[in-house]
């Protein structure tokens, strides 16, 4: 099966945490965050944008940070021209990002600069709450008999 994120041909980081087995890969997590990414989940300043078509929208952060959680890895950030990054993992010699659709095939530049920490993202309270209840989604779902 082919995946439309970016680096989804490279995205084979097994889990770091048993507790996460269920999830596999990236690309198995990218299909279970689709069934959890929603409006709520995305960046208030953004809303307006999201859509059940274009579920990466204003994603990026929570979930970066969470792919870190179940996989490892460093999370870095693409300079965007507003002032904020985008997220995106590094886990080993692999580089992707689940919520790369979200700029409908604009090419981003994925440099291994500006890593980004969960403490000053989660500063924000509001960033820090969707991550939580994406967290308890994906915990779930984990939850659920294989």
């Amino acid at each position: 099966m082919e995946y439309a994120f970016y680096g989804w041909e490279s995205a084979n980081s097994p889990v770091c945490d048993d507790k996460y087995k269920k999830i596999e890969n990236p690309r198995k997590m990218y299909d279970v965050l689709s069934e959890i990414w929603c409006e709520y989940t995305c960046a208030p300043r953004l809303r307006q944008k999201w859509s059940e078509n274009n579920k990466t929208v204003g994603q990026c952060s929570i979930t970066a940070f969470l792919v870190q959680d179940v996989f490892g890895g460093k999370v870095y950030g693409v300079p965007l021209e507003d002032g904020n990054y985008h997220c995106y993992n590094v886990v080993g010699e692999s580089v992707f990002d689940l919520t790369s659709e979200q700029f409908e095939g604009r090419k981003l530049e994925y440099r291994l600069e500006n890593e980004q920490l969960r403490e000053v993202h989660f500063a924000k309270e509001e960033k820090r709450l969707r991550y939580e209840y994406l967290k308890d989604k994906l915990n779930e779902y984990c939850n659920m008999p294989i």
